[in-house]
């Protein structure tokens, strides 16, 4: 499983997490090209390699207008934004949820909702291009899991929309809820709202290296201040060698009054809210009535979302829950060449050995229409070529 560990002894900003993805082998005109589908204008894109107190990193920075920088949008704008452009329906779903976790913790912090937040310097188009950007690097750079520790706040005040702010900003403060941090010696504002909010939704785990994570290669993206410790963010790839352990929680409920399409909807609602698996089965209750079950596995942080997703969209009045531990075999995605076209190929391996590879379906799939031949006959071609 291809994932990154990131160390932010000097902080976490959304353009220190792009420069890190760039300098890690995220191709500048591929991001180029990315940026030019949101329905936005107003900046221009910087990308330099720089040193920072002896470290080699790329600078990566969104310069904007002088009218973009007074810039307020409410989430419904930015999520129309980030709609309207042309990548992954995944890189969509995920960037909203970082702007939405975002909107949360300032409505939290300024005692309004979600849908009245007005962003100020998160709303800008900066911070858009920067989420999305990061999502989309790490998409494109095929890293499934994220991991972050050594990370520093700063400290001291700084000055924003809303007046004099202790470090950590309050939003920022809110977003790092749960996760270990600490402030450091530097008086300047390492970790940005935006940054966090990268790390709150993006993260698997916080702390030490993950057990079994072998670094293969470090990237590094710089700040844009010059301070007296490296203004860069560390990035380590590499993969598990080992298998994955997790506590985990099973949801359940029976439901026999509720449609179909509506059960197929929340399964979509319940996998982009971050569960790891969806699944309903047939079952048979009191008086004969037919019905089924709705599962969910997922992390024990998700339950309550989850649960809410659940109570709001069906119609059940009960949810069971237990706890599941689960081992996972190390997984990545390789792309193969057939006389037809590229096909993504998903390999899983235990202890070292492949137990497992399946060409995409969804790839075959296309292929084989486009070209009035068998499906079987690009799934072939596809594990042929590995």
């Amino acid at each position: 499983m291809k994932s990154l560990y990131l160390s932010g002894f000097s902080g976490v900003s959304g353009n220190m997490f792009i420069g890190a993805l760039l300098d890690a082998g995220l191709p500048e005109q591929t991001l180029r090209d990315m940026v030019s589908t949101l329905p936005v204008s107003g900046y221009q894109l910087k990308f330099e390699t720089v040193v920072k107190r002896g470290v080699q990193a790329t600078y990566f920075d969104v310069q904007l207008d002088h009218s973009e920088h007074h810039a307020h949008r409410h989430l419904a704008d930015i999520v129309k934004i980030i709609e309207a452009a042309d990548f992954s329906d995944a890189v969509k779903t995920r960037s909203i949820l970082v702007f939405t976790r975002l909107a949360e913790a300032e409505a939290k912090v300024h005692g309004t909702t979600v849908e009245k937040i007005h962003f100020h310097e998160v709303g800008a188009v900066d911070a858009i291009i920067d989420i999305v950007g990061t999502v989309f690097g790490l998409e494109i750079l095929g890293i499934e899991k994220v991991y972050a520790g050594n990370l520093r706040t700063g400290h001291g005040f700084i000055q924003c929309a809303h007046g004099s702010m202790p470090i950590p900003a309050p939003a920022t403060a809110e977003l790092l809820c749960g996760i270990p941090y600490s402030h450091g010696d530097i008086e300047k504002e390492l970790l940005t709202p935006t940054g966090a909010a990268l790390l709150a939704t993006l993260c698997d785990g916080f702390g030490d290296r993950p057990e079994g994570f072998i670094t293969e290669a470090t990237a590094y993206g710089a700040g844009g201040w010059d301070l007296e410790i490296p203004n860069v963010l560390r990035a380590e790839l590499g993969l598990f060698q080992t298998l994955e352990k997790s506590e985990l929680v099973v949801l359940e409920t029976n439901i026999d009054d509720c449609s179909p399409q509506i059960i197929s909807y929340v399964m979509e609602l319940l996998f982009s809210a971050g569960a790891l698996d969806v699944w309903q089965t047939p079952i048979l209750m009191k008086k004969g009535r037919s019905a089924l079950k709705l599962s969910v596995l997922a992390p024990v942080l998700l339950q309550n979302e989850l649960e809410t997703i659940i109570f709001e969209e069906t119609t059940t009045i009960g949810i069971r829950s237990y706890s599941v531990n689960r081992t996972a075999a190390d997984r990545r995605e390789e792309t193969v060449n057939t006389p037809w076209g590229p096909v993504r190929v998903k390999i899983s391996a235990a202890n070292g050995k492949a137990c497992s590879v399946t060409p995409e379906y969804d790839d075959c799939r296309t292929l084989a229409e486009a070209n009035h031949i068998p499906l079987k006959e690009v799934v072939a071609a596809a594990l042929k070529e590995l």
